[in-house]
């Protein structure tokens, strides 16, 4: 792939990445909070919304199973969004970062890259990981009408 169509495709990651925290954002707005900061009690769904309703989030409403779902898995989709949009800006930037960076700097500019994008894809990846398994514990913990998140 030339320089060019590599360029316009990691744009289009970018654009695509923000379109997705911005409908999280709308969402979480709308819904007034998200599942993960939520609770299921003696089967009802309910979302919290931090500042939304109160300093410190009240439980909303009941909601219905797929909207609590829902917001469960777009919040998951949070953490990779932030990683393929940071590492896109990275890849991006990386002639600039370089040409900065001179052979005399503590650190070369392709060494900075590298560490950076590494860390970026550790971060994510873990907070990624962590809310697949909490999603996964609150599905098993509501399957036999059990209480999640109270």
């Amino acid at each position: 792939m030339n320089r060019i169509a590599r360029n316009r495709a990691l744009i289009w990651i970018i654009v695509l990445g923000l379109t997705n925290f911005v409908s999280y954002t709308v969402m979480y707005w709308y819904l007034q909070g998200d599942a993960p900061n939520g609770a299921v009690i003696d089967g009802q769904y309910h979302l919290r919304g931090h500042f939304i309703r109160e300093r410190s989030g009240r439980l909303s409403e009941p909601v219905s199973r797929a909207t609590w779902i829902y917001s469960f898995v777009h919040s998951i989709t949070i953490w990779p969004t932030v990683a393929v949009v940071l590492v896109a800006m990275f890849i991006l930037a990386r002639p600039h970062i370089i040409a900065t960076m001179k052979s005399d700097a503590p650190i070369r500019g392709p060494t900075f890259i590298t560490i950076c994008i590494t860390v970026i894809v550790l971060v994510t990846g873990a907070s990624t990981l962590y809310f697949v398994l909490d999603f996964v514990h609150a599905l098993q913990a509501t399957a036999g009408g059990g209480n999640w998140g109270v």
